[in-house]
């Protein structure tokens, strides 16, 4: 999408690129609290609805699911229907599958409503990163990209405890009510700050394209999620797969002949977009599996309240929100590669940490390694993020990020499944979830984590270096050096 798809009526003043930003972030706040808030119900959920508590991932993985297979249409859509009224559709039908949620009474009812929450994110968070980007110059994309990110520093702020506060004085249901004040909001301010865009005639939608992937998607994704639980036969997973592989390599082959494919493979070219995507799935798929992880090891494994499990995640939020700050000047001190190597190590060790967690390790120490892993984790996104769009032409920045969103996601819905089968493998059969349980998936997933660090070395030293400031930086520093010190 182009700057000028988003420019506004001429009756109407450009708001700034803060405010934009601040007004599509808005909106999304409510969905990275429901995330993390979710995360923190898990174990209440498993007792609501009488189902062992790895079971509960589907809760996580189908939401994530439905993102992954209905985010490639968003940027057709909100090129040819106009974003500011795709995103406004999308929260409607988030805020539908949310009181859906609450209303659910068993596990399969509580899976179908999220898959209609995920279907509405997948419409709302790429279209809100499309208006941000497209509104952007290059040369203030990070302060905008900042903003913009700024739910997913307080989501994980405000989510864990507002959980616990939610579970200790209510039932399970008002988790998912309370998005629908904040959608509310998100929404006014939408209208408020960003602009309507102007509709584009556009080409036929890539329906063979969305269906075909669609199909390799959802069947990776659902053998990744049964693998190891005797949930179906060897047989039926083996179908899956074969499914699976052939519609991705049926996509390869018509991507070839459409001008303008549902996901870009071919955005691949451009370095910095490639190490973004394979390095950050591979964090993702690594991390991916921590929110579903910590509250069955706090609440059930410790035998902790909601409550005091929210008080120790809160660590996690307030490591992501003090580093925003500091992200920026590293990058232009220190560049990009630097910075994703360094982070991405300190992350795989943080992920890692909580696997050592025991019944005689203080409050303290497990809220100050879920600080530092929140720290480093936040970095380490912001810069593969960022870097993402350092080579991408503009005219390409849509399908870029439409790609960029499906890869996280598939990401994050692997994490999960990894995640609970190294648990499941952990545990044993009928064993309880003790606190040793929990050291090898935790290890496992800091060791996919660590998998992205060839990656990030591969880069060039001055990747980046335009919309980092490095290259100024260095520019004045020649400058002063010509110079000579002042006489």
């Amino acid at each position: 999408m182009s700057t000028d798809q988003l420019s506004p009526s001429p009756d109407k003043p450009v708001p700034g690129t803060r405010l934009i930003s601040l007004a599509v972030a808005s909106a999304l706040l409510m969905e990275f609290i429901d995330s993390t808030a979710l995360s923190t119900a898990l174990p209440t959920l498993a007792r609501a609805f009488s189902v062992d508590p790895i079971h509960l991932k589907l809760a996580l993985t189908s939401y994530i699911l439905a993102l992954a297979v209905f985010t490639p249409a968003s940027g057709w859509a909100a090129e040819r229907f106009g974003a500011r009224r795709v995103f406004m559709t999308a929260m409607v039908v988030f805020l539908t599958g949310s009181a859906l949620c609450g209303l659910s009474r068993n596990l399969e009812a509580l899976v179908a409503s999220r898959i209609l929450q995920g279907i509405g994110g997948a419409m709302m968070t790429p279209v809100a990163r499309l208006i941000v980007v497209g509104s952007t110059p290059k040369d203030k994309l990070i302060r905008a990209m900042g903003w913009f990110t700024m739910p997913a520093l307080i989501g994980p702020l405000i989510g864990p405890p507002l959980a616990g506060l939610v579970l200790s004085v209510a039932d399970w249901p008002w988790i998912f009510y309370l998005n629908l004040p904040i959608g509310l909001l998100g929404m006014t301010a939408v209208m408020r700050f960003v602009p309507k865009s102007q509709p584009q005639e556009m080409g036929r939608f890539d329906t063979l394209g969305f269906l075909l992937s669609a199909v390799a998607i959802s069947g990776l994704v659902v053998v990744a999620e049964t693998a190891g639980l005797s949930l179906l036969p060897p047989w039926a997973q083996a179908s899956i797969l074969a499914v699976a592989l052939g519609a991705g390599w049926l996509y390869l082959r018509a991507a070839k002949t459409q001008p303008k494919p549902i996901l870009d493979l071919g955005l691949l070219k451009y370095r910095t977009f490639r190490a973004s995507l394979l390095g950050g799935t591979l964090v993702r798929l690594g991390i991916g599996a921590s929110p579903f992880l910590m509250p069955l090891l706090l609440q059930v494994a410790l035998g902790w309240s909601p409550l005091k499990a929210s008080a120790v995640t809160l660590g996690t939020g307030v490591g992501v929100l003090i580093a925003r700050p500091f992200a920026a000047a590293g990058l232009k001190r220190f560049g990009f590669r630097t910075s994703l190597a360094v982070f991405v190590t300190l992350t795989a060790l943080f992920t890692a940490a909580p696997g050592f967690f025991t019944l005689a390790t203080p409050m303290a120490v497990m809220t100050g390694a879920l600080f530092l892993g929140g720290f480093c984790r936040s970095n380490q996104f912001i810069a593969a993020n960022t870097i993402a769009y350092a080579d991408v032409p503009q005219a390409k920045v849509a399908s870029a990020s439409t790609l960029s969103a499906v890869a996280q996601q598939v990401g994050l819905a692997m994490g999960v499944s990894f995640g609970g089968l190294m648990l499941h493998l952990a545990r044993g059969h009928g064993a309880h979830l003790t606190p040793d349980r929990f050291t090898l998936p935790f290890a496992a997933i800091g060791v996919v984590t660590l998998l992205a660090l060839p990656v990030y070395l591969r880069l060039d030293r001055d990747a980046g270096a335009e919309i980092s400031g490095r290259v100024r930086a260095k520019e004045t520093l020649s400058q002063r050096e010509r110079e000579g010190p002042a006489t």
